[in-house]
């Protein structure tokens, strides 16, 4: 059975979604003013691992992933290019898709963006209004805090006085308010800003209402998972309830779940330090999405992780050993039948791996799981003793753990020895043309399937890793 800290209740619970054999979650997307940072994608990662899961225990998975297209520094960033919210944020919602598809992420049934849902918006504030938890100053509109006296259950923070917000995309609220507190849910517009003619009035949404108007259409009004980084549980996850539970009267989601921050060399991220990093500056310095995936999972979720190239170096050779060692399986000439020993290790394996998984989504013991099965199984191949049928039981057992972690990825086809003298020829081949390029090209298709060339007097030699 599934357990997770529910960030509402600060307790370890079952997960039991509402409707058995299935399960409804959101994740807090991207805002698309900029390339996504590792920060990002640590977050997106394990959003993905978190579907990925709940569909090997078997559930039917509707996720809903926003993108957020239109905020103040969107805004400010489309004026200062002379381009519309559209024409600005396309570039970045291109890149942010291309980086979480080489991330090897699956993609959420439903990915609304912001501006196409400010209907839904204007909606749930009309009902807001005529509920007394929201009020008219200076052509904006505000969510009353005091109206909903369970503000703050989640976040668990004392709201006397003013509170200033726990992430940097907290709208200031620059406005006329009954109090210090309450935050906008519409926000009136200057002439030369975008807005929206609705049945509220002209205006441009808060933040916090998008994610309650996303949520709620495509996943109902009460549903199972919410996720989303620890900087988001004030203000912005504790107003999505407020707001969405002012309009509706229903308990708005059922789990809060949350991921840790990721720190740059044991500091946070920040580009006056010099120490911020894109998935794609990471990826320049030499690094594979492999690499980074691994590393940006290896510690639970929960836990904060320190990002140092040292660390992904290391993800990046642990990469590379376990797809090695994959591939050695698949190409290894064994026996029939099995060996108990090692039938017993594989089996262990699995259940490790579901046991890690199931408490709080440890992906460090899922991992470790892996790392377990790789020396009984290595043990096996240098004793000669792994037998077909626990060879086949090792590959589908490694296909069903990278179904959800997703670094191993999918077995080449085993080189055979005329196929690797033949590229090699190629290769030298190339070199007496001088096509050095093309010479370093077979080199780096050769060590990408497992083979390391070594040039010597005596002519080319190469070896498995």
């Amino acid at each position: 059975m599934l357990r997770i800290h529910n960030t509402l209740s600060g307790q370890i619970e079952e997960f039991r979604p509402l409707n058995e054999g299935e399960v409804r979650f959101y994740y807090c997307g991207p805002t698309v003013w900029d390339f996504g940072h590792i920060g990002n994608f640590r977050s997106a990662i394990a959003a993905d691992v978190i579907r990925r899961y709940l569909k090997f225990k078997g559930y039917r998975v509707t996720q809903v992933m926003n993108l957020t297209d239109v905020d103040d520094r969107i805004i400010t960033k489309a004026q200062e290019q002379h381009q519309t919210l559209d024409d600005y944020t396309a570039k970045y919602i291109e890149a942010f898709w291309e980086d979480f598809d080489a991330l090897g992420c699956e993609r959420p049934e439903v990915a609304p963006r912001a501006t196409q849902h400010i209907d839904e918006m204007a909606d749930i504030i009309d009902k807001l209004e005529k509920n007394n938890h929201a009020y008219r100053s200076d052509g904006s509109i505000y969510y009353r805090i005091t109206s909903f006296p369970q503000y703050g259950k989640l976040s668990k923070i004392n709201f006397a006085g003013n509170i200033a917000g726990g992430s940097d995309r907290v709208d200031t609220d620059k406005y006329e308010k009954e109090d210090a507190r309450d935050f906008a849910l519409w926000k009136a517009t200057k002439v030369d800003e975008p807005g929206w003619e609705t049945p509220i009035g002209r205006g441009r949404p808060g933040w916090h209402i998008e994610c309650s108007a996303m949520s709620m259409k495509y996943l109902g009004e009460t549903f199972d998972l919410h996720v989303g980084g620890i900087d988001l549980v004030f203000p912005h996850h504790e107003n999505e309830i407020a707001q969405s539970e002012g309009a509706t009267g229903k308990q708005f989601v059922r789990y809060w779940f949350h991921f840790e921050h990721l720190k740059v060399e044991g500091e946070t991220m920040s580009k006056s330090k010099g120490n911020y990093y894109t998935f794609r500056d990471v990826r320049d310095k030499g690094f594979t999405a492999a690499g980074v995936r691994y590393f940006l999972l290896s510690v639970p979720f929960r836990k904060q992780l320190n990002f140092t190239f040292d660390a992904l170096r290391g993800a990046e050779k642990t990469v590379a050993s376990l797809r090695d060692f994959r591939a050695r399986v698949g190409e290894a000439r064994c026996e029939p039948g099995t060996d108990p020993q090692t039938a017993a290790a594989i089996e262990t394996a699995l259940r490790d791996f579901e046991s890690g998984m199931d408490d709080d989504l440890n992906t460090s013991m899922a991992l470790a799981a892996i790392h377990d099965l790789t020396r009984e199984i290595n043990t096996a191949l240098a004793r000669q003793t792994l037998r077909a049928e626990d060879q086949r039981a090792t590959l589908s057992v490694l296909d069903r753990i990278d179904g959800v972690l997703n670094v191993i990825g999918e077995a080449q086809a085993p080189m055979l020895d005329d196929e690797i003298q033949g590229l090699i020829d190629q290769r030298q081949e190339a070199r007496h043309r001088r096509d050095f390029k093309r010479a370093d090209e077979i080199r780096d298709e050769l060590l990408d399937r497992g083979i390391v060339l070594e040039d010597t007097k005596e002519g080319v030699r190469w070896k498995r890793k």
